[in-house]
């Protein structure tokens, strides 16, 4: 099993133990296979490696889509400074949490307008994407009385090398293009609304510290070079975050210590003396709990075609589609996985996991080397805290939907 697997995962016996639970003896407390199991301790240990790296003046905000679990949320509400949310749905689990709205912020290219009543009403700050969302968060904010708080979120004129999934650069759906926004930030000034500040999220899952470093440098330039447009000063300023995981064995962990000096630098020389009032934060997601959850599914069948072994198990894509290459993976790598109940058994055949779907695109591990499972043994497939059961397609073939829990 690789580094990436163990690292925030405990193994008794043999086994894996989520929580410090074995995971046959979770397997059994949860009822059925598959399921996700989510280390409250990995969360906290990775929290605690952010916060000891970044300066002391920089909040953690969590992006809530990576994982909206709301027991997951209600635990990370006592570790994070905030959530940012995507949808009407993820601002009530985010309510329903001790985070006060005035520590929430609501992204997203398309909000409809009832999400935005409801986000001004409850007093989260809503990021405007487009000149069209400003004038109907405008209209919605004067009928019901209340100044709406509003930040920009920008989208960069530059990109962020490394990144796998840009968010910021060119022609984009997210944010106003920067451009556009000295002109934009003069028609902010009135009653209707309470101008916080900016977003600016150019690029996910970034292995390359270096390439995070110049990104947050770019873009705090950009937002002091709008410092004669303000409407207010600047109490809200959301950097991204971007930092990734690694999901295969070619991938190196990110180098948090050098991210962390490069923004201590930042804030002392650059956001401090222009931007006093601001409220610094980072924007995290699958950096806090990508690593921290495991997918559970139990072999049902071994099958030998033309000097191939299958191991068939009772998941798959429809419940984690990112691990079957089906999710923006351009060269499809395995992602680390193991024989959950086998931990202490060598490597000796190679096999090939796939679902109990009907289609060849259900592939969990291809040509893995692991220990020799038996049908009845629990696969675990890893870096499943994050863009798992929400961004797989759960309704497929009509299959069961798989239990999450928190340990």
């Amino acid at each position: 099993m690789s580094m990436a697997a163990t690292a925030w995962n405990r193994q008794l016996a043999g086994q894996l133990a989520p929580g410090g639970i074995e995971i046959e003896r979770l397997a059994a407390r949860v009822g059925s296979t598959p399921f996700f199991a989510y280390d409250r301790q990995s969360i906290q240990r990775r929290i605690g490696a952010v916060r000891a790296a970044m300066p002391p003046d920089v909040g953690l905000t969590y992006a809530v889509k990576a994982n909206p679990m709301p027991a997951l949320l209600q635990h990370l509400s006592g570790h994070v400074d905030g959530f940012d949310v995507a949808s009407g749905a993820e601002l009530r689990h985010a309510l329903d949490t001790p985070i006060p709205a005035s520590r929430i912020s609501f992204a997203g290219p398309a909000k409809q307008l009832p999400e935005l009543r409801q986000a001004i009403a409850a007093g989260v700050t809503v990021e405007l994407e487009s000149e069209q969302e400003l004038a109907r968060v405008r209209s919605a904010s004067a009928e019901l009385g209340i100044a709406a708080r509003v930040a920009l979120r920008v989208n960069p004129d530059f990109t962020v090398r490394g990144s796998a999934m840009r968010l910021g650069g060119g022609p984009q759906q997210f944010g106003i293009d920067s451009e556009r926004v000295p002109a934009l930030l003069g028609t902010l000034a009135d009653s209707c609304l309470d101008f916080q500040g900016f977003h600016v999220f150019a690029g996910s899952q970034n292995l390359r510290a270096e390439s995070i470093c110049e990104g947050q440098q770019r873009t705090v330039e950009m937002v002091l070079g709008f410092l004669d447009c303000l409407p207010g000063p600047v109490r809200y300023l959301n950097l991204g975050g971007g930092f990734g995981i690694p999901y295969s064995s070619r991938d190196q962990p990110l180098d948090l210590g050098l991210v962390g000096e490069n923004l201590a630098a930042l804030m002392a020389e650059l956001i401090r003396p222009r931007l006093p009032d601001a409220r610094v934060v980072l924007e995290l997601g699958r950096y806090l709990v990508g690593e921290a959850g495991v997918y559970l599914t139990r072999v049902v069948d071994r099958k030998q075609s033309r000097g191939k072994t299958f191991l068939i198990v009772d998941g798959g894509m429809h419940h984690q589609l990112a691990a079957s290459g089906n999710l923006g993976q351009a060269i499809r790598r395995n992602y680390p996985i193991a024989v959950a109940n086998r931990l202490d058994e060598p490597a000796v055949e190679t096999v090939t996991v796939v679902g109990a779907l009907c289609t060849p695109l259900d592939l969990l591990g291809a040509d893995v080397e692991l220990p020799v499972a038996q049908i009845g043994d629990l696969i675990a497939v890893f870096q499943a805290g994050a863009y798992g059961l929400t961004a797989s397609p759960t309704a497929f073939l009509s299959h069961p939907a798989p239990i999450e829990v928190l340990v």
